[in-house]
């Protein structure tokens, strides 16, 4: 996926998410982030788009702390998240493709690094905005969710924060039941987890410990553990370990 696509995408997340918010209302609970109200998940994504937006458009080159949330609430929150939202949408739409600034993954440029990161950063909070208002959620397109699974499984969790760990090597595999290219097989241990994306004609020569299986967008909001797998065969408790410890 391209930069202007992942653009597309953080422009319609950030629309999505703060027309959920709305009709959920500032003092809903958000049953996908226990101990959170829709303002809590507001004022953090809006902390977010702010702070991403600055990178790009002053060209920092060092990392610098969020800034701080503002004391909103209600419409007045809304307005602010749509506000920071649109900048940063025309910041990264505007800004030149070689442009020079701080990221903390690898990535193509950091144009495209921030792109990315923050049209997947985006669509999970607005899967977060609309669990407040009831069951149905807005689709993922399968590219898009495919997308987001290598972000977190060999950009995230390559790093060495990671928590999901176990005593001795265990291989987690993940497979996407709608796409034939996505399958990873995720190397556990008492460092952070290995992972690589292959074939299913691939993966089916190493059996593993446990697989947790579904449409690519299912799977994509289980890792991030916004429901839970529907498919589990083998150990049932590495896909237990991977939802206890796997928040970034």
């Amino acid at each position: 996926m391209d930069i202007v696509r992942f653009v597309e995408i953080l422009d319609a997340q950030g629309q999505l998410m703060a027309d959920a918010a709305e009709r959920a209302g500032t003092d809903a609970k958000v049953p996908t982030c226990p101990g959170w109200q829709v303002r809590d998940l507001v004022l953090h994504t809006g902390v977010a788009h702010r702070w991403a937006a600055s990178y790009v458009a002053e060209r920092n080159m060092s990392p610098h702390r969020p800034g701080s949330p503002p004391d909103l609430d209600g419409g007045a929150l809304l307005t602010w998240f749509r506000e920071g939202h649109r900048t940063l949408v025309d910041t990264l739409a505007s800004a030149p493709p070689d442009v020079e600034c701080w990221s903390f993954m690898a990535a193509p440029s950091p144009l495209a690094f921030w792109a990315r990161r923050q049209a997947h950063e985006t669509a999970v909070h607005r899967v977060d905005a609309e669990s407040a208002v009831g069951p149905a959620r807005t689709p993922f397109a399968p590219e898009f969710a495919v997308d987001g699974i290598d972000e977190l499984l060999l950009g995230f969790h390559a790093r060495a924060n990671s928590q999901v760990r176990t005593d001795g090597p265990r291989l987690l595999r993940v497979r996407a039941t709608d796409r034939d290219d996505a399958v990873w097989s995720v190397r556990l241990s008492s460092e952070p987890p290995a992972a690589e994306r292959t074939t299913l004609q691939a993966a089916s020569n190493r059996e593993a410990d446990c697989e947790v299986t579904g449409p690519a967008a299912s799977l994509y909001l289980a890792l991030w553990n916004r429901q839970p797998f529907t498919g589990v065969t083998g150990d049932p408790a590495l896909a237990a370990l991977w939802q206890e410890r796997s928040a970034v």
